[in-house]
């Protein structure tokens, strides 16, 4: 990844920060956007450059479409061009079917479906031969254990199609698509030590919550040259949650 120019949507905590600093570490100079948290952020640029990388934080709302593309475009300015795309950013609003409003459902879908769509859509415009566009997806598109997960598995189902359209638009160009589904991963908004955590550890064949870093490891793995024959392909860091 020696000087590759990476983005990552989502950057400031939990699969996105610890996907930063895996890049990084790799040899890859960093931009990573962010939507609240702004001393979170600033402790991951501070993490990137203390790999002797280039680290970089923008503030921009995946909700509105023009931060979605317009994100991608600063990146590419502010390194110097772009070779890697993740798209990390995503909200999971779970609960039951009825209580669902048209409110929630414009969210989702714009956050984690437009997003990804306008994200991938102008990252396409800007990369060379040889780019890559790694998305994250869930282990919810594979196996659904129980109600509440409509929505949310509606729309990282979406990312699915998405990616296996873009390997098939990208590859006369050189770029690969592929996403990855996590399981159950110890994250701030998913603690392992949560009151709904060991219901999910016992849906794994591991029986425990994954790391963020074991998720960066699989898409450092597809940001990097051992992936050179690898897209349109889904990869499951689950624990064995679909099996």
């Amino acid at each position: 990844m020696n000087g590759k120019k990476v983005l990552i949507t989502g950057g400031s905590r939990g699969m996105g920060a610890a996907t930063a600093l895996r890049l990084a570490r790799e040899g890859a100079d960093v931009a990573f956007t962010y939507v609240r948290d702004k001393e979170a952020a600033e402790e991951v640029v501070r993490g990137i450059e203390a790999a002797g990388r280039r680290g970089l934080a923008l503030r921009a709302d995946a909700a509105d479409a023009g931060d979605a593309a317009g994100a991608v475009d600063w990146a590419a300015d502010a390194l110097g061009g772009l070779d890697v795309l993740v798209n990390n950013v995503g909200v999971g609003l779970l609960g039951p079917l009825e209580t669902l409003t048209l409110a929630d459902v414009d969210r989702v879908l714009a956050v984690n479906v437009r997003s990804v769509f306008l994200a991938s859509q102008a990252a396409a415009a800007r990369m060379e031969r040889g780019g890559r566009i790694v998305t994250i997806g869930t282990c919810m598109t594979q196996r659904v254990p129980g109600p509440g997960g409509t929505l949310y598995a509606t729309s990282k189902a979406a990312l699915i199609g998405l990616t296996k359209a873009l390997a098939r638009e990208l590859g006369g160009r050189g770029i690969q698509a592929n996403i990855v589904h996590p399981g159950p991963t110890d994250t701030d908004m998913n603690p392992a030590d949560g009151p709904y955590a060991q219901g999910q550890a016992d849906m794994t064949a591991l029986g425990r919550f994954g790391r963020a870093e074991e998720v960066a490891a699989m898409v450092a793995f597809l940001a990097g040259p051992d992936a050179a024959y690898v897209t349109g392909a889904e990869f499951a860091v689950d624990g064995g949650h679909a099996a």
